[in-house]
């Protein structure tokens, strides 16, 4: 037989296989902290761009349920424009928000690795979330404090897999972030709660806790 037509000899496909499990064991956790890091900064730039769709239905009045002249801000829904807004029978158009956030399911939004779910105030100040399919059909939500109220969350769909930290925004425009692991996909939402200042009730009012312990015990700081 010649030298060609002779195949590997075991040593030879021990040390591609070694070779090929070290270039493995650096590759893959490098590749799995890039998917974190891509998600997180994914869900912040979200966070973001929700709170100029926010900014612009509000300023656009196309929510106004007490017609008193001001406007409101929106759930996701309304936001999308994939279902009419509060007390009206139109829908805003064209949308702020892309239309991708009009898939509601179980009053949360699933985008890149996170749960994304949108809290209007009530008249106490506490927390109204979305209705389960988007948009919302309630009498909950006050509409004053609408004017001038309105927080979002995101956390990962699996904590440590998806993603590590868990981010708010709400009307003060900045994203805070926190290492919750509480957090941790659609079967442990977060508490509405979480990100506002402990000392007084109606945490809606309240200021938020930016580089602070917030009412969920870990500390929030401001994402620059």
């Amino acid at each position: 037989m010649s030298k060609r037509e002779q195949g590997f000899t075991l040593i030879e496909l021990m040390i591609v296989v070694a070779i090929i499990a070290i270039i493995a064991s650096i590759a893959i956790p490098n590749l799995l902290s890039a998917r974190l890091n891509a998600n997180e900064s994914a869900a912040i730039a979200t966070l973001k761009n929700i709170s100029s769709a926010q900014s612009q239905c509000q300023a656009s009045g196309v929510i106004d349920t007490n017609t008193n002249g001001a406007g409101e801000y929106g759930f996701f829904g309304e936001l999308s424009g994939a279902v009419n807004v509060r007390g009206g029978t139109t829908r805003i158009s064209p949308p702020v928000l892309s239309n991708a956030f009009g898939n509601v399911a179980g009053s949360v939004v699933n985008r890149s690795g996170y749960i994304f779910q949108m809290f209007l105030p009530q008249a106490d100040s506490s927390a109204e979330p979305e209705d389960a399919t988007g948009g919302y059909t309630g009498s909950a939500v006050d509409a004053g404090k609408a004017e001038t109220l309105w927080c979002c969350y995101a956390w990962p769909q699996a904590q440590g897999n998806s993603g590590k930290r868990t981010f708010f925004i709400n009307q003060g425009g900045d994203v805070l972030a926190t290492q919750d692991p509480t957090n941790n996909g659609a079967a442990a939402p977060v508490d509405p709660s979480d990100a506002f200042n402990a000392s007084t009730s109606g945490f809606m009012d309240n200021a938020v806790a930016a580089n602070t312990v917030g009412l969920s015990t870990t500390r929030w700081v401001v994402v620059n």
